[in-house]
Order: structure tokens, then sequence, then C-alpha cells
């Protein structure tokens, strides 16, 4: 429908409408042109230019100015009709009631508002509202008659949608029968949202991914796709999952009134969990005043990262049902209803330059320098782009127009790059032969992603190292920082990690910010590093691939560190949590020369270098046991569970295997449960569960 130069002159309206701090009425025109655009790339292609915060920004924007002057309005303005999304792929078929868009508010004085408005048009002093998740996915509409799944659509103009319902009878959680004809019911329309949970959107992009196609944009996108494919057996794959959360027209058998459950919307999704319809019903909340809405909206907001899927908002709406046409709609959305937006989680910025930084292993990560931008409260300016692959397969270029995402605390993360948008002066991201910080040549180890710089002596690596060696969970020097060990470095006070054991005290001493109270603490917190058991010092080190779990089996498996300097890879397979590619990389670090230097080096300073074994208890109630634990923890720190089990004389394994005897599982837990759970043979524990095999002291 757009041609290249079309799409390129409508984006760039886009960054121009969106920099001005007022649009004037006389871009009226030229605003209503950039939405229709970003309508077609949303609802056709799926392939959205735009984040949606920035589209409602724009769309309250026309509102507003249309308001100010009703006469400006067209009969074919955006704010008039809702967005359309009919292709010529599927039949069409009309709604039994129009599926309009809700409004959006985006704080506390919004939802106010909102109240104020309806106890207005009510003459009630209070409302009763019902509090929801407002899913992030792909809107549809199914139709029950005489208990059967007869037709779904999707939402399309709102008027009329596409007839998919071969497709939605491939979604398990839409059910082809369910008892309404119980509730007096004959036939019932039912809005909901298409969608993927956040791991079954994870495991399809990895899959797009390996058969080197493009990975999709967000979990809507990849949703909204399946319901237009051609092949039932295409849209069975994505493991798509459906949410009805409100019915819009019920016909009754000989005309009889509504059952009383659907006299409010609570009721409702109530109804529709008991028929075996995925509702809301533990999701929703009843709310007695507008204060009770804010709170929940606000709970839930803290929240949205725990979820299993991605939602954006909470959708409130007005309790009892009678009330609704009571407060009727306008062309645009119900006055019964609205939406309560989260902060941003994605936006547009342009991609200005690329820098490479240099890890404590020697990974080599580029990093994007964004023009700053604002998601989900945060300004974001830098972006990792992980690895050269990462870059290629994106075609990401220096002068793209991107779409940047960020959920929670997670890194920001570049979801695509606008190619429809280029101008031609983009230019490709060269990534360097050469070091960036010792200018050494780089290597990039075979089946790796990952370019390297191999030079121990790396001045970036060095800081790097120093700093995870004295981490809380390696040699926990209090007081030696990251701040002070760039400092340090950067006055020439340490040059490696021996040089910890060696710091000019005087010279610190000269330093504001350093007296003789803190200066006795950082000498103290050092001293006492040189007693740590064994396994952090292995830690400490920094392996590749050995963490907390692999370094205390290592360490447990000789009487002296630099035992390892004269064992084959044979001999590092035979230890618990060893594989190939540990092993390889183990046999790397004490093989090379300067390891064993500056572990001898450590040793003359002090260092404990000996595995100085704690005599079992053979009272330990775990005893011969082996753990595992997989998600978030709520009630114990990993490492203090973990702690448990060594204390009561069990073992902590680095993976599922049929040595484990317990996974204990928290929130959000991975593979390694459904590993275990392949098995068979493995106890499967809640945290409390295990803690009650913990004796009480």
């Amino acid at each position: 429908m757009y041609q290249p130069s079309e799409t390129l002159r409508l984006q760039e309206a886009t960054r121009q409408l969106l920099s001005q701090p007022v649009i004037t009425p006389q871009q009226i025109p030229l605003l209503r042109d950039v939405l229709r655009f970003h309508e077609y790339r949303y609802y056709i292609l799926n392939d959205p230019l735009l984040a949606d915060p920035e589209f409602d920004a724009l769309f309250s924007t026309l509102v507003k100015l249309e308001k100010e002057d009703p006469s400006c309005i067209t009969a074919d303005s955006p704010t008039q009709r809702v967005a359309k999304g009919l292709t010529a792929s599927f039949p069409t078929v009309t709604h039994m009631v129009p599926m309009l868009s809700l409004d959006n508010s985006y704080n506390a004085e919004d939802l106010r508002d909102f109240d104020r408005k309806a106890r207005e048009l009510s003459g009630l002093d209070t409302i009763e509202y019902c509090v929801e998740p407002k899913f992030d996915g792909a809107g549809i509409s199914i139709i029950f008659e005489d208990d059967r799944f007869i037709r779904g659509a999707t939402r399309g103009d709102g008027i009329e949608g596409e007839d998919i319902t071969i497709n939605l009878k491939q979604i398990r959680s839409i059910p082809l029968t369910a008892k309404f004809s119980a509730y007096g019911i004959k036939q019932v329309e039912i809005r909901g949202e298409v969608m993927m949970t956040k791991e079954s959107f994870r495991r399809y992009n990895n899959q797009l991914v390996a058969q080197n196609l493009p990975p999709l944009a967000n979990p809507r996108n990849a949703a909204a796709g399946a319901l237009r494919l051609k092949d039932p057996n295409e849209v069975a794959k994505r493991s798509l999952e459906a949410f009805l959360y409100h019915v819009s027209d019920v016909i009754t058998v000989n005309g009889q009134h509504s059952p009383a459950v659907l006299h409010t919307h609570a009721g409702t999704l109530d109804l529709l969990w008991e028929l075996g319809l995925r509702s809301p019903y533990k999701e929703k909340k009843r709310c007695a005043n507008i204060d009770e809405v804010i709170r929940y909206c606000q709970e839930y907001e803290q929240k949205r990262d725990d979820l299993p899927y991605e939602i954006d908002g909470m959708v409130v709406k007005v309790n009892d049902i009678a009330l609704h046409d009571k407060l009727g709609m306008t062309t645009h959305h119900p006055r019964w209803a609205i939406a309560y937006k989260f902060k941003a989680r994605q936006a547009t910025s342009r991609l200005r330059n690329v820098e490479f930084q240099v890890g404590r292993t020697g990974s080599v990560t580029p990093v994007a320098k964004i023009e700053p931008v604002a998601i989900g409260g945060v300004t974001v300016a830098s972006v990792s782009l992980h690895n050269e692959d990462f870059i290629r397969e994106r075609d990401i270029r220096i002068g793209d127009q991107v779409l940047v995402e960020r959920a929670g605390d997670v890194i920001p993360y570049i979801v695509k790059a606008l190619t429809d948008v280029r101008t031609g002066t983009e230019q490709p991201i060269a990534f360097p032969k050469n070091c960036p910080a010792c200018q050494d040549e780089l290597v990039r180890p075979q089946e790796e992603a990952v370019w390297r710089c191999i030079n121990l002596n790396c001045p970036a690596q060095v800081v790097e190292r120093i700093i995870h060696f004295t981490s809380k969970d390696a040699m926990d020097i209090r007081g030696l920082g990251e701040a002070n060990i760039r400092k340090f470095v950067e006055l020439g006070f340490l040059h490696d990690i021996p040089g910890i054991y060696q710091l000019p005290y005087e010279k610190i001493r000269q330093l504001e910010g350093f007296g003789e109270r803190s200066i006795q603490n950082l000498h103290d917190a050092i001293e006492k590093s040189k007693t740590q058991p064994l396994h952090r010092l292995m830690n400490a080190m920094g392996i590749r691939y050995v963490g907390e779990t692999t370094a205390k089996a290592l360490a447990n498996h000789v009487e002296y560190l630099l035992e390892y300097a004269s064992k084959e890879k044979e001999d590092l397979l035979t230890i618990e949590d060893v594989g190939v590619k540990v092993a390889e990389s183990i046999y790397q670090f004490f093989h090379n020369p300067d390891t064993i230097q500056m572990l001898q080096h450590l040793e003359s300073l002090g260092v404990n270098l000996r595995n100085i074994r704690q005599q079992a208890t053979s009272e330990g109630s775990l005893n011969g046991l082996t753990f595992l634990f997989t998600g978030t923890l709520s009630l114990l720190k990993r490492s203090e569970a973990e702690g448990l089990v060594e204390q009561n004389g069990g073992k902590i394994l680095g993976g599922v295997s049929t040595k484990l005897n317990y996974l204990i599982v928290g929130e959000d837990a991975g593979s390694k449960l459904e590993k275990a759970r392949k098995i068979g043979t493995i106890r499967i524990l809640s945290e409390q569960e295990f803690l009650d095999l913990i004796p009480k002291k």
C-alpha cells in the first residue's frame, strides 16, 4: 500500500511531530496521515515502526485538537473509527456488537477524572469497579451457539473482522464446547486477547534465529501474525493462549432475562472461568472506589515482570453492567471503561555510534550509543549489541532508526532496525580486528559468537578481573569496591591481582576520603581474604564457565590448587559438574604460565592455596543427599539456601542429572524443572518444603 518513498516521508514526519513541543492545528492533516500509516504497519503488516506509547501520544494530540475545534473533524479521521485490520486472506464477518478501543490514562489524576465523569453521568456518589490486566496481545471476538464454539474473528475495524475460526481452534485455552445452556444462554459473543507467553516467545524466536530468519519484535506481533497464517498447523506451533475477558452480547433461550451472574463484570469473568474459558478470574479485583483502583494498578505495575505473559497496563471497568448503557460510549471508546497504561517498554531512537568494550574474560562487546530516550521511567542512551552475529543478523547500521525495548531492570535491547525508513546515509558497523584496549589481535574461538582478546595483561581485562576477584561471592574484600579499584589503577597504585596485597597504604592515606579508620578497615579486609577457603579463590580466578557451584566441586577435588597444573582434560572430566567445554576452559587456564606465576605470587604473599577441609558431621540430616535450586526463592537468598544444605551434610550439584535427589523450585522455574520431571526419580520441593527438611535449632 505504501511505497518506500512514502514510508520514508511519513516516518520522518513522525519524528518531526514527536520532537515538537506543540503540534499546531495546521498540522492536523499531516498528523492524520501519520496515524493512518502507523495503523497499517501495526494492524496489517504486524511490523510497527513506532512504539505504542509514541502512537498513543500522537493519537491523544489529535483527539485534543479536534475537541478544541470540532469543525475540523472529518469522517475518515482515525479518531472516528477503530484502526482497520482487514486483509484479503480471510472472509469478512460482522461483529454482533462493535469492538471499540479503550480510552487511555497514564496516572492517578487521569483515573480520578474518569471516575468523576462516570459519577456525574450516573448520578452516583460512588462507583464499584472491576480491574484486570491489560493483556498485550491481538484482540479477538468469538461466538458460542448451543454450547459450541462456532466462529472466531479478528478485531478488524471494530465493525467487521476476519473469520479466523480454524486458526483459533488451534488454541487449547479456547474450548470447542462450553455449557452456556445451563444458564439459559443460546448464543454469546465474547471478547478476548490472543498472546504468547514470554517463554513461548523466547523459544519461538530462538527457532527463527537458528533458521537464519529475523526474530519477531515482541509477543504481540508473534500472536497477531499467527492468527493470519493460512496453515493451522503452523498456528499450533506458536503455543498461543487466549484470555477471554468480556461478554459483549447474549441471546437467551426463549428471550428470557440474562442470568444474574452476568449483571456484573466480575460475575461475567467468574462465569467464563467456571465454564472452562481462560478469563482473568484470578487476576481481577473488585474495587469499592477509585482509590482502591489506583492502589491495585500501582501494585500490579510493580509485579508485571514476574508474570509469565506481557501486560502493558490495567483495564478499569464499571462493575455494574446496567450502568454501561447509562454511561454510553463515544465513537471511539466506551465511557464505562478505561485503560491505565504502564510506563513505556519500547521507544524508537537513532543509533549514533558504536563503542567496543573489553570484559573480564577478554570478550569484546559492541555497545550502541543512541539518542537518549525515556523507556520504563529510565533514560536510555547505551544499549548492548551483544556480538558481531547479533549485528549482522539484524542488519543494524550506524544512523539507523531502531526500536529499543526495556523490561523492568533488564538491560535495554535493540529489537530491530527500521530498515524501511533508511535514507542511504547509514553505515555498516565495522567490528575491530584488534583489541580496543591493548591493540593485540582478536581471536574468535571455534563455535563461539564472541571475539576475544587473549592478552592476560590487557589493561581493560585486568581491571575487570580485579573487580571480580574482590567481589562478595569471591574473596569478599570489603572497602575495595569498583570505584576504588578504578581509582587505584588510574593512579598507578594497582596493576594486577597480586597488587591487591601490596597496596601502597602511605600513598592512599594522602587521598581525600581515606582516613586512618578506612585505611585500617581496608587493610584488615585484605588480610582476612588471605584465609578464605579454596573454593572462594577458585571462583575469584574468573575461569570461564566456572561459577560458585563448580568452584566448590573443583576445590574439593584437590588438596593444593596448583595440582591442576598437572591434570589432563580426562582427569577434569571425572569431576562432578565438569563437562567437555568446562574441562577445556579449566585446562587452558591452569596450563597458562602467566596463571601459574600469578598463583605462586599470591601464595608468596600469604594467600591460601590449600584445601582446609572441615570435618564432616555424621549427624547431618542431609548426609549423602544432593540438591539443586531453580527459580527465584522468596524466603532465602540462593547462597543462604545452599549454605543450609552444606551445613547439614548435603551436597549442591550444578545441573539436573540422575544423581540429583532434590530439586527446590522457586518462582519462574525454568528448564531444570521440566528436565527433572522427565527423569522422574527426582523429588521436587517448594522452598517451604525444603526448609521443613532442615532441623530447627
